[in-house]
This record gives C-alpha cells, sequence and structure tokens, in this order.
C-alpha cells in the first residue's frame, strides 16, 4: 500500500508540474499572441488613416494614447516609432479650438515621447503648453457661461472630455512637477461630476440633454430606463484609470478619483453582456442587440489596470477582463482591422462587423496593454 500511495504521490506531482508547465507556456504564447494582434491592429491602421478633422484632432488623440501605452507594456519599439511618426507630422501641434478639451487629447503622446525616450529633444512642446495655459487659465464662452447654448455653461460640458484633458494635464503636472494644473483639473472635473454624474446608477449622462428632470420631456430609452452611452462612459472609466496611474500617491484629492472608478468599476461589472463585450445603451442592451469595441475596450482597459494595479479584487474581476478580451479579439479581422467600432457620435447608435474608427484601435490597443500585464 505504501509503494502504491508514494507512486500516486510521485505521479500527483509530476501531473501539477507538468500542468503547470503548460499553463505557463500557454500564457506566454498568449502574450506573444495579444502582442501580435496589437501590432496588426496599428499597421493596419496606420495604413488607412482616418480623422474627424485633422491629425491633431481627438480622434487621433484617443488612438495614439493607445499606441503609448502598447509601448509601455511591451517596450516594442514600433509603437515608439509610430509615435514619433504622428509628432514629426503635426509639426507637435494640438488642435485649434483652446477653448475645447477635444484639441488637446494628441498631447498625450507627445508628452509620453518626452518622458520614456531617451532622445527626447525633438519634440516641441511648446504648442501643448500654450493650449495648456489658454485652456486652463485664460476666459472662453464655456468656462465663463457666456455661450448661447444652455448646455455648454461649463468648460467640460460633454462627459468625453474627461477622457480628453485630465489625463494629459496629469501626465503635464507629472513632467513639470507643478501640481496647479492637477488642482485646477480637479476644479474643471468636478463641475462636470456634479453636473453629469448619477449617484444612484453610478454612470454619466452624456451631457445636460440626458439628465432627467422628471418631466415628460426627459430622453429615455424604450424600455423607459435612462440613456447612459457606452462609448461615453468609457471615456469616463479609462480616463480614470489613465489619472491614477500617473497622479502622485500622496495628491489631496487622489481618493475622489478612486473611489469614483471603483463605484463605476463595479457597475461596468454588474452589465457586462454574456458574450464578454457591453452593449451601445448600458441600461438598454435591447436597443442595439450586439457588442461594441470602444466603449468595451476602454472598460476591458480600465477594469484590468485596476486588478494589475490591487485596486480592484483580482478574483472577482479577473473572469470579466478575460471574458471580455476574448470577445473583442474576436471583432479583429485577420487583416488587423478591428471592429463593431460605433461611429463618431453622442448617443447610442448600431455597429457592424465592417465599422471602425481610429479610436476603436486606440481602445483595442489600450485593452491589450493591460491585459499583457495580468497574471492570467
Amino acid at each position: 500500500m505504501k509503494k502504491k500511495q508514494t507512486f500516486r504521490n510521485i505521479f500527483t506531482i509530476l501531473f501539477i508540474g507538468i500542468i503547470s508547465a503548460c499553463i505557463v507556456s500557454a500564457q506566454q504564447m498568449d502574450n506573444k499572441e495579444i502582442e501580435k494582434n496589437m501590432v496588426r491592429a496599428m499597421e493596419w491602421q496606420e495604413a488607412h488613416p482616418i480623422f474627424a478633422v485633422a491629425p491633431t484632432d481627438w480622434t487621433n488623440g484617443a488612438y495614439q494614447i493607445g499606441i503609448a501605452r502598447a509601448h509601455k507594456s511591451t517596450q516594442n519599439q514600433i509603437f515608439l516609432a509610430a509615435l514619433k511618426n504622428t509628432g514629426y507630422w503635426n509639426k507637435w501641434k494640438t488642435y485649434d479650438r483652446y477653448f475645447h478639451a477635444d484639441d488637446v487629447t494628441v498631447s498625450y503622446g507627445y508628452l509620453y515621447l518626452v518622458m520614456n525616450d531617451t532622445r527626447k529633444n525633438y519634440v516641441d512642446l511648446k504648442p501643448t503648453e500654450t493650449f495648456i495655459q489658454k485652456h486652463l487659465y485664460e476666459p472662453n464662452k464655456w468656462r465663463d457661461g457666456t455661450d448661447k447654448d444652455p448646455v455648454k455653461n461649463i468648460l467640460w460640458w460633454w462627459c468625453d472630455a474627461l477622457f480628453m484633458a485630465p489625463p494629459m494635464l496629469t501626465l503635464y503636472a507629472n513632467h513639470t512637477g507643478d501640481m496647479k494644473h492637477l488642482d485646477i483639473m480637479h476644479k474643471y472635473y468636478m463641475e462636470t461630476y456634479n453636473l453629469l454624474y448619477d449617484k444612484e446608477e453610478h454612470l454619466f449622462a452624456r451631457d445636460a440633454r440626458f439628465l432627467w428632470k422628471g418631466t415628460a420631456d426627459d430622453l429615455k430609452e424604450e424600455n423607459g430606463k435612462k440613456i447612459f452611452w457606452s462609448r461615453g462612459n468609457g471615456w469616463v472609466l479609462g480616463g480614470l484609470a489613465l489619472i491614477l496611474d500617473d497622479m502622485p500617491e500622496d495628491y489631496k484629492h487622489r481618493d475622489f478619483y478612486l473611489n469614483l472608478y471603483k463605484e463605476m468599476a463595479q457597475k461596468i461589472k454588474e452589465i457586462q453582456h454574456e458574450d464578454g463585450l457591453w452593449r451601445t445603451s448600458l441600461l438598454s442592451p435591447e436597443s442595439f442587440d450586439h457588442g461594441e469595441v470602444s466603449g468595451s475596450g476602454f472598460y476591458t482597459f480600465a477594469l484590468t489596470w485596476g486588478i494589475n494595479n490591487g485596486v480592484l479584487d483580482k478574483n472577482e474581476y479577473t473572469p470579466v477582463v478575460m471574458k471580455a478580451w476574448l470577445a473583442l479579439a474576436k471583432c479583429q479581422k485577420d487583416n488587423g482591422m478591428v471592429g463593431w467600432v460605433q461611429n463618431i457620435g453622442y448617443d447610442p447608435r448600431p455597429a457592424d462587423a465592417d465599422s471602425w474608427q481610429n479610436y476603436g484601435t486606440g481602445a483595442f490597443l489600450l485593452a491589450g496593454s493591460e491585459i499583457l500585464k495580468l497574471d492570467h
């Protein structure tokens, strides 16, 4: 009996060792495949440039953030080269509306190069610094409440803006060591939060048009629920992960961002569809019953960041993000194109296998950049 028991114990140990080795090998192979697919996505996007108005606009800015984070995770020089090329072609400029948060998003990539490339003297941050000064500290029609549109009565009046400017400003504060930029960012962030955050649903209205006032004029889904746009909340949650990643641990308002992140993360986890992706209308999935990549990509990035940084419970959230990543990967075609991306907009709309945008590729790259770090 002792010999049989000893044999069983040895067999069990050998079996566990073999399985463990296979798991490690699979993880390594999976990570190689993930990085390969990220490169393919970027190469396809670079060969098919698309912008809302110009290479300095917000759509390309979101894409550049995805490239920057892909490089941060992989140290693959192809991502760094793409960032450099964009900067050179753009002459390191922002877009031209100094009052509009969308038009400085592209500067995240410029700042990343300054902070991460040893040969950084080629980057010209003067256009970015000019934008920051004008946007935050000089009078403009939104910040001063002089815009005739009642919806646009604060600087960042739409929830997307919380991705467009705050992560870049947090990175800039890190670069300069000047926390006054974080303080003013926090001031304007709180205006948006106080206006658009629904404390019952733990989601953001896209803008004031979608706030419920208890009247017959309230915009609502056919099922009677409030309208919460997937990509809009993806902008916010993805932006929070970026902000927290670069915000100093001892910054006086950090707990606000951390608590908001946790609240939203819990809600997003609860409403994930069984196929792994989120629907364009978060509380009315039947409105457009298919997954959408841009919102889902931002959620996958943000939730995985939380796991990797000890903010979210690993056992609770890892199945969520793995399910999401596998679903995102299925939305990438053999040629590298990432489909199922909702077009430019401000409310829930459909997508399909052939709909793509550069910010969708950016969301895909962001998701992959954190999935690569996950102990899966």
